[in-house]
């Protein structure tokens, strides 16, 4: 309820302005909500984030907790002053860290990772980080600690090759950090492109399946169903040390 009614909100309030919205996704907040819930129980004491602009800054104020006062100014024209052209889409490019609490009071660090407009460019800097403090955490044999988060969106997952370099890396012992959880927002439309003119397969989950990670369909329209497939991959990933989607 709190991502769509700050989604409405930004609607009314900057008419026109180039917005990655995340309606219609809902359900991740959700998803994200339970790994925060579930995520210490497991043994989970670090989350490292990457993620497109769609929904950024829904996941920005609803789950990281940035202070809204801060990122309404970053509406404002040219918030960042002297810019040649305007300040575009800037907002939707910074990362933020937080440390939030969840229902039990067990702590969780959460950071999520600055990103440019190349979208998946991300995934390979959020896994680097994850190996990084898995290395100065001293949990560079079971990889349980922290776990590396990356959210896409599905014409992304399919047709950047990027995607299928860092899951082609994921096993490999110079590479892996415990595994991955890719949380894919399939809204069905990758910016202007249907899925039939986008990629040749089925669905845009099946690079995945050269790793053979296993992949959960859920409808976004049942969010009790997005969090047991979110408690599911968790469990997966905490038991297996692999990637799952």
């Amino acid at each position: 309820t709190a991502a769509e009614t700050f989604e409405r909100f930004l609607h009314k309030k900057f008419p026109g302005e180039k917005r990655f919205s995340l309606e219609g996704g809902e359900s991740l907040m959700v998803a994200l909500d339970t790994i925060l819930e579930n995520g210490p129980s497991l043994g989970i004491d670090e989350v490292l984030m990457g993620m497109a602009h769609r929904g950024r800054l829904n996941v920005l104020a609803n789950f990281l907790g940035k202070s809204l006062k801060v990122l309404l100014y970053e509406f404002q024209q040219n918030y960042v002053p002297n810019l040649v052209a305007g300040d575009g889409d800037v907002k939707y490019h910074l990362g933020y860290e937080s440390e939030r609490v969840n229902s039990l009071d067990e702590k969780v660090d959460i950071k999520l990772s600055a990103n440019p407009s190349h979208l998946e460019a991300v995934d390979a800097v959020v896994e680097g980080k994850a190996r990084a403090r898995q290395r100065q955490l001293g949990d560079t044999a079971q990889r349980k600690k922290v776990l590396p988060v990356l959210i896409h969106g599905d014409a992304a997952f399919a047709g950047q090759g990027l995607v299928a370099e860092v899951l082609n890396l994921s096993q490999l012992r110079g590479y892996r950090t415990g595994g991955t959880v890719h949380l894919i927002v399939n809204n069905q439309i990758g910016f202007t492109t249907m899925p039939e003119d986008a990629r040749s397969s089925d669905y845009c989950t099946d690079v995945a399946k050269m790793i053979e990670a296993p992949v959960f369909h859920v409808n976004g329209d049942y969010p009790l169903e997005v969090l047991r497939a979110t408690e599911l991959a968790l469990e997966f990933r905490q038991k297996f040390g692999r990637d799952v989607i």
